[in-house]
């Protein structure tokens, strides 16, 4: 009988491998990205002092109440997770899709950020 590995364990290996090369440092730090079934979490983080800069997530008051499908809502994720970027005078970030493919929720989150001006 074969046993093949979930889903979420292989995008565990790929997130694994990624991350060999992809840092965050304080100068250009990490735009992670977390999707659920239901939420899409986003995190600027510097892996050189191992803090998290800034978060945004679609269970931030300013989005909870809102409508929309999953892309526009991850995409307003992305716009968020920017501007609160550059308040923190964050303009350039390395994007780590966590293993997730670059398609749907996670393109749409990273168009957001990226109108909004964070470069990566």
């Amino acid at each position: 009988m074969i046993i093949k590995p979930s889903r979420n364990s292989r995008r565990g290996f790929r997130h694994e491998r990624v991350r060999d090369t992809v840092v965050g440092t304080a100068d250009r730090p990490r735009l992670a990205v977390f999707r659920s079934l239901k939420h899409v979490y986003a995190q600027v983080i510097d892996d050189e002092n191992g803090t998290t800069l800034v978060a945004a997530s679609t269970l931030e008051e300013s989005l909870k109440g809102q409508k929309g499908s999953l892309k526009e809502r991850a995409r307003k994720v992305g716009e968020l997770v920017a501007q609160k970027a550059a308040e923190k005078g964050i303009q350039v970030v390395v994007f780590d899709r966590a293993g997730y493919k670059y398609h749907g929720r996670v393109a749409a989150l990273a168009e957001g950020a990226r109108e909004k001006g964070l470069i990566f």
